[in-house]
């Protein structure tokens, strides 16, 4: 009976889960869908091509980059603040890295002047494991070396870093184009706000977790499968609107 009411609890653990961090994922995932759909406007012809890489649009990118990249950031404090699960880090770590292998691939095949050589996929990855050193650090150290990571490619970068190999560091000054480029610096920093804040939220106890309702459900859904969402939502756009052209040629 006691071994019962122990599986029990534990079912109903893991059913229950921190509700606004999915909702969160969620929304970051919808402005993933947004942006793509509008920049396969313009590769389609439906709007004009700068349209998606300059004003509103270009901030709205980097904004849903950023998101993305600081939630990483959140999600690695949260699932290691108590001691490093190696077993279910690398797990991850191989997923989101076999990942940005499989976008970096199917860039170089659609477009192989503008591959994805260093997108979101692979600054989180490296991001999570760099980030594993400063676990132990406060959360207002972590916001210091933010700021510092964000700033350093403003006010300094050397030709050094413009050897191919060194592109993702961020520090070059000049880079081959590429349709989604997020390098260490300065992306490491919002990967870095990410931690930080979940340290500091976590400074006052535990986070709250509970039971989502259906609607809930439906939800957090897309902020629990936002991987694979991201895999595959651009390959089934480009084919809906290869579809309805054709339908309409």
């Amino acid at each position: 009976m006691a071994r019962g009411s122990a599986n029990g609890g534990k079912v109903r653990q893991q059913q229950e889960r921190i509700l606004w961090l999915d909702m969160a994922r969620a929304l970051a995932v919808v402005g993933m869908v947004v942006y793509h759909f509008t920049f396969d406007l313009a590769m389609f012809g439906y709007i004009p091509a700068p349209t998606p890489v300059t004003g509103f649009w270009a901030i709205f990118a980097r904004a849903v980059a950023g998101s993305f990249i600081a939630l990483a950031g959140f999600g690695l404090v949260l699932a290691h603040w108590r001691g490093i699960g190696w077993r279910r880090f690398w797990r991850r770590l191989g997923i989101v890295a076999a990942g940005a292998a499989l976008v970096s691939l199917a860039t170089w095949f659609v477009m192989p002047g503008q591959f994805v050589f260093f997108g979101i996929l692979h600054s989180i990855a490296l991001s999570s494991v760099i980030g594993l050193a400063f676990l132990r650090l406060h959360w207002v150290g972590m916001l210091g070396l933010a700021a510092a990571v964000i700033a350093l490619p403003q006010v300094w970068r050397d030709v050094i870093f413009d050897a191919p190999p060194l592109w993702f560091v961020g520090l070059s000054a000049h880079v081959r184009p590429s349709i989604d480029f997020e390098p260490f610096f300065p992306w490491f920093g919002a990967f870095l706000i990410g931690m930080a804040v979940a340290k500091l939220m976590l400074s006052a106890g535990p986070m709250a977790r509970s039971t989502p309702t259906p609607a809930m459900e439906r939800v957090s859904f897309i902020g629990r499968h936002s991987l694979v969402i991201y895999l595959i939502h651009q390959p089934v756009l480009i084919g809906l609107f290869i579809s309805w052209n054709w339908l309409n040629g």
